[in-house]
């Protein structure tokens, strides 16, 4: 399987156990990480299809660092731990996880718990659009292809990043800490405020009839900022 797995875990028993389960069923990618910090690190260096996430870590809970996790990334995430009360897998769900497994597990239940994910989010990205139109401009996401009033615009890679992300994300307020992380990559870079502000007045130059009062690529003052998409089309 093309996918890559992560597993975040601290006993490299099982570390070791579920790699040669994953390697028997046809993964060729599988990374570990036995520490929040490290899986952070690898969430950021690779493209990562699905993560096995352990709770009790030694640097943190695994509670916390899915929601770390969700704040860069929407990649599956199964727990697999020792926690079995309900009140841990409600905390799991409510912290993004999308699948709850407890030890000890059956190794044939992980996988197919595994390519049952897998399956489903294949098929939702075939299912997902891959075009964003409004009344004024029109984002292909497969062929990187910025169309402005029937003209297409050259917009480079950064700038293509950015407003895909908001596009995918329409009418929602996200920070420069946010923007700057997914986009680039990290967020603790002095003048990271002063990239974001410079890359958005580039495609306002683009998409708005009057980049001076804009009415797509909005500022919330205080906040950050929102692609307003109240002339948004569905796709054709």
């Amino acid at each position: 399987m093309s996918e890559s797995i992560l597993i975040i875990e601290d006993e490299i028993g099982l570390i070791k156990m579920l790699k040669r389960l994953l390697d028997k069923e046809g993964f060729q990618e599988i990374y570990q990480a036995e520490s929040g910090a490290e899986a952070l690190s690898k969430v950021k260096e690779h493209e990562i299809g699905l993560i096995l996430l352990d709770v009790m870590l030694p640097d943190t809970n695994g509670f916390d660092l899915c929601q770390q996790i969700r704040e860069i990334s929407d990649v599956p995430i199964i727990f697999l731990t020792a926690r079995t009360t309900d009140m841990d897998k409600l905390t799991g769900f409510s912290m993004g996880g999308d699948d709850y497994i407890t030890k000890p597990f059956n190794p044939l239940e992980v996988a197919a718990r595994i390519k049952a994910i897998l399956h489903r989010q294949r098929r939702t990205k075939l299912e997902a659009p891959q075009v964003f139109r409004t009344d004024r401009f029109v984002l292909h996401y497969d062929q990187a292809k910025l169309i402005v009033e029937g003209k297409e615009v050259n917009c480079p890679a950064k700038e293509f990043q950015l407003l895909k992300f908001m596009c995918q994300h329409p009418n929602q307020v996200f920070s420069v800490d946010h923007l700057y992380e997914h986009v680039w990559g990290d967020y603790s870079i002095v003048g990271k405020e002063n990239t974001v502000m410079v890359h958005i007045s580039r495609l306002r130059q683009k998409i708005e009839k009057d980049p001076k009062h804009p009415e797509c690529l909005k500022n919330v003052r205080g906040l950050g900022y929102m692609l307003n998409a109240e002339n948004q089309r569905s796709p054709q």
